[in-house]
């Protein structure tokens, strides 16, 4: 029998709005793992700029007792009562540097959680497509890196997207940010297959991706001044 219209637009209404009751009640009732398997992916990309992690390592054991996490402002002044999870890097980004919420990472040793062996420090920015982002981790001169973790959102596939594999972020370590007190940031160059091992603020590029290049040097410049006072009032070049 033919259904008329009117049975037809009820029912399609009944249908969505069964399913939107479904994917609504799914989101609420899931949002606490969501929110914890977040937490958890930025627990290890932190951890993972500083140290080798391996299989079964407890992740959030190595955090609680070797990380230390506050939010600075542009002076290099900590924030009381923030916490580095209330900042969202994505809004920051919109502000004037000397507006924005840093926060720091501080990776303690672990027989004398007084002293830091390394720092990470998150950064933000835009490559060719879409927003950059990551972690850049200095030794504890402040000035030495120890490893950096680079995530996209849309750079190109081979191309500019490589800035997020083990082979471009190994370029990094041992670059110095600072030429003496000057901070001089870690320039990716263009094109690719140059040794640099000799330059200490330059690392080989990728081939094609020129653009996503300057993107992450924009990113590095620009989020490595605004922890600039930070680092000098820590750092081995600090005059």
């Amino acid at each position: 029998m033919r259904q008329s219209n009117t049975y037809i637009v009820l029912y399609a209404v009944a249908i969505t709005v069964v399913c939107g009751g479904l994917l609504a009640f799914a989101a609420v009732s899931l949002k606490d793992k969501q929110d914890a398997n977040i937490a958890l992916e930025q627990k290890k990309n932190i951890l993972s700029s500083v140290i080798t992690l391996k299989e079964g390592d407890n992740i959030d054991q190595l955090y609680s007792s070797q990380v230390k996490g506050f939010v600075l402002d542009y002076s290099g002044n900590v924030k009381e009562g923030m916490k580095p999870e209330q900042v969202e890097l994505a809004k920051e980004y919109k502000k004037a540097p000397t507006e924005r919420l840093l926060p720091v990472y501080e990776f303690r040793n672990q027989a004398d959680p007084s002293k830091v062996e390394y720092a990470v420090m998150p950064v933000y920015g835009y490559g060719l497509w879409n927003n950059i982002w990551g972690f850049v981790a200095v030794k504890s001169d402040f000035s030495t890196i120890q490893g950096v973790k680079f995530q996209h959102a849309g750079e190109t596939p081979g191309l500019g997207a490589r800035i997020d594999s083990d082979e471009i972020q190994e370029r990094y370590k041992g670059k110095t940010i600072f030429d003496n007190a000057t901070l001089t940031s870690v320039a990716m160059q263009k094109g690719e297959g140059q040794d640099y091992g000799d330059e200490p603020h330059k690392v080989d590029g990728m081939s094609g991706a020129t653009l996503t290049g300057k993107g992450v040097n924009n990113m590095l410049k620009d989020y490595l001044s605004c922890y600039e006072s930070y680092l000098k009032k820590n750092s081995a070049v600090n005059p």
